[in-house]
């Protein structure tokens, strides 16, 4: 057996029981109104927005009718950016809107001298693109970079062209647009009249809007599964010290749990890496881990238990303390001594990726079902259960007197509010 672990992640999370296989986690669906930016929810690697939103947009601001509004997100596409790639080139004709959900882009026009110069940043909630509401859109007069990985929802022309074509309210709103004629609103929905002193209202101020997720998040149970053959004439030779069937059974039980662990992070539906909101997704002041980046990493949440970073990471922040003249403490976990930073301990997990680009991620979380935190979901007492949500099924003997057994693993996580974890984004481990 190569390549067993300390599976750190294991070890520290809480396990909570999901009878049935599932687990369901209620929460509210809120956002601020009167920022002028949209909201986004998260669910595993799907983002989408909070469709109320939407009319905090200047393009739609005014506007709420909710199933007009619904019917808008449901047409909004989600794609991928990768750093340095284009949303939109200049002088290519607008038909798109691009909505950022995650990650920084910058928006690149031609100076006086023929040079590329900055025209401006857009990063998340911000979009791109309403030109398409003209009746004969402009091309498009800039060029849209992405500087980090980007999650953008699309909207295509043809796609509101189809909506206008069905929905009366909105077609008045974008006729109003065209005109320059949709009044200012304030916080109370109505529009703003100027007074004798020249005072045109109070001003809006950013309110919140809450309601119920309409369809609860429900956590069902992944599984990893293996199949161990032992031959007959070595299976049972129980007058030797060990059991061969006993051994091999063990080694395959570690490379499952290895295997649940990466899971736990990497799976598009319920690892975390997937499942951080977009709000505790933070990107690094100049690259490195810093400890600037681990404070603002640890202050977004109340009783972080621990970091979670590959040790390439944890050393590249080691490298970083020591060119500021900082002596990061020891922090004793289990007994064992461990760097940590501010108290909390920096635990290493070789099971976060690093991006061909020489990057990766450091995690941060709260855990536990009473704190409201992170936890960990199995089903005790299954069938044949040699280890807790872990079992050895025989299935058979085959012509080459080969014994079959099914090893399977349930397993999955669940964050139950949106602080509980936190996630820093595009670490550069250096050369």
């Amino acid at each position: 057996m190569q390549g067993i672990s300390p599976r750190w992640l294991l070890r520290q999370l809480p396990w909570v029981e999901a009878t049935a296989g599932t687990y369901r986690v209620n929460r509210r669906l809120s956002h601020t109104t009167g920022a002028g930016r949209a909201a986004f929810y998260r669910t595993g690697s799907e983002v989408r927005v909070v469709p109320a939103s939407l009319a905090e947009l200047s393009l739609l601001r005014g506007f709420d009718d909710p199933e007009v509004l619904g019917a808008l997100a449901g047409r909004l596409a989600q794609r991928e950016y990768a750093p340095g790639e284009a949303l939109a080139e200049a002088g290519q004709p607008t038909e798109e809107v691009f909505l950022l959900a995650e990650g920084k882009a910058v928006k690149e026009g031609r100076g006086a001298y023929g040079d590329v110069t900055s025209l401006g940043v857009l990063a998340d909630g911000d979009y791109a693109g309403q030109q398409v509401l003209a009746e004969s859109p402009q091309d498009w007069p800039f060029t849209v970079r992405a500087v980090t990985r980007i999650t953008a929802l699309v909207l295509r022309r043809a796609d509101l062209a189809q909506l206008l074509s069905t929905s009366d309210a909105l077609r008045a709103h974008v006729e109003q647009l065209r005109r320059g004629t949709v009044p200012r609103q304030n916080r109370k929905g109505e529009a703003d009249i100027a007074l004798a002193s020249g005072h045109s209202g109070e001003p809006e101020l950013p309110t919140s809007f809450v309601d119920y997720e309409l369809e609860p998040r429900e956590y069902e149970l992944g599984v990893a599964q293996t199949v161990l053959r032992v031959h007959s004439r070595v299976a049972d030779l129980y007058n030797q010290p060990m059991n061969q069937t006993e051994q091999q059974l063990r080694l395959t039980v570690e490379a499952l749990r290895e295997r649940q662990e990466s899971d736990l992070l990497n799976n598009p539906d319920f690892g975390l890496l997937h499942n951080a909101e977009l709000g505790q997704r933070i990107q690094t002041r100049s690259g490195p881990p810093t400890p600037d980046d681990l404070d603002e990493l640890l202050c977004r949440r109340k009783s972080t238990k621990f970091f979670l970073a590959h040790p390439r990471a944890i050393a590249a922040f080691g490298r970083e303390c020591t060119s500021r003249g900082i002596t990061p403490q020891s922090v004793e976990v289990e007994g064992k001594p461990v760097l940590g930073w501010r108290g909390t301990p920096l635990l290493p997990c070789d099971k976060i990726p690093i991006t061909e680009g020489n990057a990766t991620s450091i995690l941060a979380m709260r855990v536990g079902e009473e704190r409201q935190g992170v936890i960990g979901l199995r089903q005790s007492g299954i069938p044949d259960e040699i280890e807790p949500s872990l079992n050895a099924r025989f299935m058979e003997i085959d012509e080459k007197a080969m014994l079959k057994y099914l090893v399977s693993s349930y397993y999955s996580v669940a964050v139950l509010v949106p602080d509980a974890l936190g996630i820093l984004e595009n670490v550069e481990l250096g050369r």
